[in-house]
């Protein structure tokens, strides 16, 4: 077998060799997020396929190899023309579908999103996103409690869409109601939903104690307190808990001024803020930095991380079967990462990116 001629970084390609001598260094299953809007100073939300591609060219450098494009709330048109776009690149693959994070969102809840543009689950309008989507559409966020939610809910798992449940004021009872309906996502926990109370105990405690829902975490440190992180892979454990980046198009820039939707968002330190107001914005990290802090801050073992960011986000999206974890069958999909977690090579359907 081969493997003695090397590139500059210490690499033999597949064509030079049958085995690549990796020297020690960490292999884990190429990263799934499952919730991001954008990076490299672009966004999903223009539907420009310039800009998907750059943010995906973007993420992908940083270990994540499989990716939705995620929507904020818009106008019916607009939501429509977006889907539409971005279908086209799903079907070429280059995204593995499109997250509706809204617009059937609580107003209390709204977080970066216009509220003047949201509404109530409106399934006539639901159907034709759906059809602008042809079909990949992967995911949509709502409230449960709002009129029509449940429909819409038990609508979604009928065309084949994860329903998740966030920014959300539901009770505990209506978010378990929402389960039982056939949601199996919780976004961005603790995140845009009623807190945690000890004598109502809401969303949070609704989607922890129920094994049949995947809890996103966004474990940038901005988003969620470390011991609260190392709380929920406690109680939920890794088979359960998600990560993810909520990336915007601020990701791998500078801090500045940038847009999340219709929304004016300044970045300050890394972190993003609406512009003038006092709620995140979503985040400007990569799914390699929640990882890696996962494991050398949260204290998660690097196998668990692993699955947390990989497996468990391809499974909640159903697509455990080819990507999420290491195994004769699956996709190629890889990351090498060095002793101190940084990404130093990815791979991605069997080539190096």
């Amino acid at each position: 077998m081969g493997g003695s001629d090397r590139s500059a970084d210490g690499f033999s390609s597949p064509d030079e060799a049958d085995v690549l001598d990796l020297g020690g260094r960490y292999v884990v299953p190429g990263f799934v997020d499952m919730h991001l809007h954008g990076g490299a100073g672009h966004s999903y939300q223009s539907g420009r396929a310039e800009d998907a591609r750059q943010v995906v060219k973007f993420h992908r450098a940083h270990g994540t190899t499989t990716m939705t494009a995620g929507l904020v709330t818009g106008s019916t048109d607009e939501m429509i023309n977006a889907v539409s776009s971005l279908a086209e690149l799903a079907s070429e693959g280059l995204i593995a579908g499109i997250h509706l994070e809204g617009p059937y969102i609580a107003v209390g809840r709204c977080g970066a999103h216009e509220p003047s543009l949201l509404r109530d689950p409106d399934l006539s309008e639901f159907r034709r996103l759906i059809k602008a989507g042809g079909g990949h559409v992967r995911m949509i966020t709502l409230a449960p409690e709002l009129p029509g939610g449940l429909d819409l809910v038990r609508a979604a798992v009928d065309e084949g869409v994860v329903a998740a449940i966030g920014h959300t004021d539901g009770t505990a009872a209506q978010v378990k109601e929402a389960f039982d309906a056939g949601a199996r996502v919780a976004t961005h926990l603790f995140n845009a939903m009623r807190p945690l109370h000890h004598r109502e105990g809401g969303p949070i405690v609704a989607a922890l104690n129920d094994p049949r829902v995947t809890v996103e975490l966004i474990n940038d440190g901005v988003h969620i307190d470390t011991e609260v992180a190392r709380l929920t892979f406690t109680t939920a454990g890794a088979d359960r808990v998600a990560l993810i980046t909520d990336s915007m198009a601020a990701a791998g820039m500078g801090d500045g001024s940038y847009t999340l939707g219709v929304m004016n968002v300044e970045v300050k330190d890394g972190r993003a803020m609406l512009a003038g107001g006092t709620s995140i914005a979503g985040s400007t990290i990569t799914m390699a930095d929640g990882f890696r802090r996962a494991v050398t801050v949260v204290g998660v073992p690097i196998e668990d991380a692993a699955r947390s960011a990989a497996l468990i986000p391809a499974r909640a999206l159903g697509l455990d079967d080819r990507i999420g974890s290491l195994e004769p069958g699956k996709k190629a999909d890889l990351v090498v990462l060095s002793d101190d977690l940084e990404v130093e090579k990815v791979m991605k359907d069997g080539r190096w990116s």
